[in-house]
C-alpha cells in the first residue's frame, strides 16, 4: 500500500460545480504523490460519484497523486481508488474493509472519544475536525490545536481539517497531526497549485 497522503483535496456538491474544475484538480494534483484528491457529493447518486472518481483518477495519473471515494467502499473498489473517508453515519472501518480489502481507509472524527472508537473499529487514519471556525460547518467551533493534539495521541495518523490555510498548516504540524485537508483553500483559491504546495510545506522533505 502507497503512503497515506499528507494533503487531502476534499470535495463537496459546489466544488463539483466549478467550471475549471478539471484545470484545477489538475493543478493540484501536480504536487505529486503527497496529495490525494478526494471524490465527495452526499447528494450525489453512485453513478454520479463514480464518473467523478473515475475523472479524478485520469487527472491524478500522470504525476501518480492518489484518488479516495468518501462514504462509498463499493465504488472505491470498483473505480480502483486508493483509499476511501467515511464518516460516522457511514459503514464503521471493519465493515467496509469487506469489500474495500487494499487501500486506506478512514474515519471523519470531530472529538477523542469517536477517535478512539475508530481506532477500535479498524480506521487507518483519522480526519479530525473541524480545528478552526470554518464556512462548511458555520456556527460549530473548532476543537483547536488542543483536539489534533489528544487525537494524534491514539497513535494513528491524523488529517486536520476545517479552517486550514498554509499559517496553520504549520501550526498542526507542531500539534502532531501527519497532514492537512482543505476544501475552499484549495479548490478555490487563484492559484490551486501553489495553494496544494504552501499547505504542505511543514512535511516537505519529509518521508
Amino acid at each position: 500500500m502507497r503512503p497515506l497522503p499528507r494533503l487531502h483535496a476534499i470535495t463537496d456538491a459546489r466544488v463539483l460545480a466549478i467550471d475549471d474544475l478539471g484545470v484545477r484538480a489538475a493543478a493540484i494534483a501536480a504536487a505529486g504523490s503527497a496529495v490525494a484528491l478526494h471524490a465527495r457529493d452526499r447528494s450525489a447518486g453512485g453513478a454520479r460519484l463514480a464518473s467523478v472518481a473515475r475523472r479524478f483518477l485520469t487527472l491524478a495519473k500522470p504525476p501518480e497523486a492518489a484518488m479516495f471515494v468518501n462514504g462509498r467502499p463499493d465504488i472505491a473498489g470498483a473505480v480502483g481508488a486508493q483509499g476511501i473517508q467515511l464518516g460516522l453515519h457511514d459503514l464503521t472501518p471493519g465493515e467496509a474493509r469487506a469489500s474495500f480489502p487494499l487501500g486506506w481507509i478512514g474515519r471523519s472524527v470531530h472529538s477523542v472519544d469517536e477517535a478512539g472508537q475508530a481506532l477500535e473499529e479498524g480506521a487507518d487514519y483519522l480526519l479530525v475536525g473541524n480545528v478552526f471556525p470554518s464556512s462548511t460547518h458555520p456556527g460549530r467551533p473548532g476543537g483547536g490545536p488542543g483536539l489534533v493534539r489528544d487525537t494524534a495521541r491514539l497513535g494513528l495518523p491524523v488529517i486536520a481539517i476545517g479552517g486550514i490555510d498554509a499559517e496553520r498548516a504549520g501550526r498542526m504540524r507542531e500539534a502532531g497531526a501527519y497532514g492537512v485537508a482543505a476544501i475552499g483553500a484549495l479548490w478555490h483559491a487563484a492559484d490551486p497549485a501553489a495553494a496544494a504546495l504552501a499547505l504542505l510545506a511543514p512535511w516537505l522533505g519529509d518521508a
